[in-house]
């Protein structure tokens, strides 16, 4: 019979219990900020008056904020519990996002998609930190797998139901982030604080040794190179978003359902190999050479994407990258949850995270203007392709770097 520890190992006892649970039930929230959007942009130029060139600022202006508010969520939520961090966090971005129904000009969402972004700053960075409250070793390893399974499955599903919604009204794929408010009430009354809080009345004092902590953390080679490692291994996953459709349809001469179904098969290939991040953790003693393959199967998996004469290259390429995506992102979390003590665990994550949401921001950006640069030499075929590749090395490359240098640092200390 199939169970979920014959699936993913022995540690899934963890699905069982309420903690884990409810970690589980938020963790629905954030992927939606952009994955809800993707299938309707097109969608809202009419009604919002905006134009094909400047729609996709809903996708940046909801990423952008998040650099900067996630390291101060973090810090937070070390401070003062990661409970009220995430309660919050669902409130405003439910609030934010069903708000975009209501409003009828492009400003106007655009402002709101900021403010979303906020919301979600005081999600992911906080379900991750919690997590690495909640286990340790293998165990944690799995739980952090088993969220960024949750996050695919909630990045195929919603758009389906966004899709079938926009066709009715384009406002209404906006309502679904109305699930955000009972979601908030059930963490309000369920949901205990993981950890201790550092806050005290000397907060003064307090805040500026835990700042300083921090500082003394992230300056440890095993800490900084963790934290580039993870923002690099975005460059991947976002190149291929950015750019999926325009080389399946301007390259490759398909359609764009061809192209949603690349999308769809590379979430559910991440989703599918996050489950497994516990038994790969289990299986080797050092993550160093896991996680080295992993980077190559994401890089050189989006190199085939980018280089395939073919969908069905193109198809191999997105499972090689999808493999390497989940497995490396959850492990790479494992490991950051790890370094730090949980009095600043919640602000090493949220900086990582925040690297995380540098590179997706920068990177549609960057490679369009790579594109642009390559088309007067080159071609536009022949751009996007080498574009394509160069980011999947880059992302790759720049992971394996940063292991190989942690790990040749050695261990963190922290002055008690």
């Amino acid at each position: 019979m199939v169970s979920p520890s014959s699936i993913a190992g022995e540690d899934t006892e963890i699905v069982g219990e309420r903690p884990f649970q409810l970690l589980l039930l938020i963790n629905v929230l954030p992927p939606l900020g952009t994955a809800l959007l993707s299938p309707v942009l097109g969608s809202l130029v009419e009604p919002l008056g905006a134009s094909t060139a400047n729609i996709g600022l809903l996708m940046s202006a909801f990423t952008a904020p998040a650099i900067f508010v996630i390291p101060v969520a973090g810090v937070v939520s070390d401070r003062y519990g990661r409970r009220p961090v995430l309660i919050f966090g669902l409130l405003w971005f439910g609030l934010t996002g069903t708000a975009i129904a209501l409003v009828s000009t492009f400003e106007a969402a655009l402002a709101l998609r900021l403010l979303q972004g906020i919301g979600f700053a005081a999600l992911t960075p906080i379900i991750i930190t919690s997590l690495g409250d909640l286990y340790t070793g293998t165990k944690e390893a799995t739980a952090q797998g088993l969220r960024f399974t949750g996050s695919g499955l909630s990045q195929t599903v919603f758009p389906l139901a966004a899709g079938v919604l926009v066709g009715m009204a384009w406002q209404y794929p906006f309502l679904l982030y109305a699930i955000a408010f009972p979601i908030a009430a059930v963490v309000y009354v369920w949901f205990e604080e993981p950890v201790e809080t550092t806050a005290s009345d000397e907060s003064e004092a307090g805040l500026g040794a835990q700042l300083a902590d921090l500082r003394t953390l992230v300056a440890h080679r095993r800490a900084w190179t963790m934290i580039v490692a993870r923002g690099s291994a975005n460059l991947a996953w976002f190149g291929f978003l950015t750019y999926n459709s325009i080389l399946v349809v301007d390259v490759l001469g398909s359609t764009p359902t061809y192209a949603g179904l690349l999308a769809a098969l590379a979430s559910l290939t991440y989703a599918v190999a996050a489950t497994q991040a516990g038994r790969i953790a289990d299986l080797f003693d050092d993550r160093l050479y896991p996680l080295l393959a992993l980077n190559v199967s994401m890089g050189g998996g989006l190199a085939l994407v980018f280089l395939a004469p073919s969908l069905p290259v193109a198809a191999v390429g997105v499972v090689l990258m999808g493999v390497g995506f989940g497995l490396v992102l959850s492990i790479y979390r494992s490991v950051i949850t790890t370094l730090a003590p949980p009095d600043l665990r919640g602000g090493l994550v949220s900086l990582s995270e925040g690297s995380g949401r540098a590179a997706a921001t920068m990177t549609p950006i960057l490679m369009g203007g790579a594109i642009a640069v390559a088309t007067t030499q080159f071609g536009f075929v022949a751009a996007v392709r080498a574009v394509g590749i160069g980011t999947g090395l880059l992302g790759a490359g720049t992971g394996i770097v940063c292991l190989l240098a942690m790990s040749a640092a050695p261990p963190i200390r922290m002055a008690d």
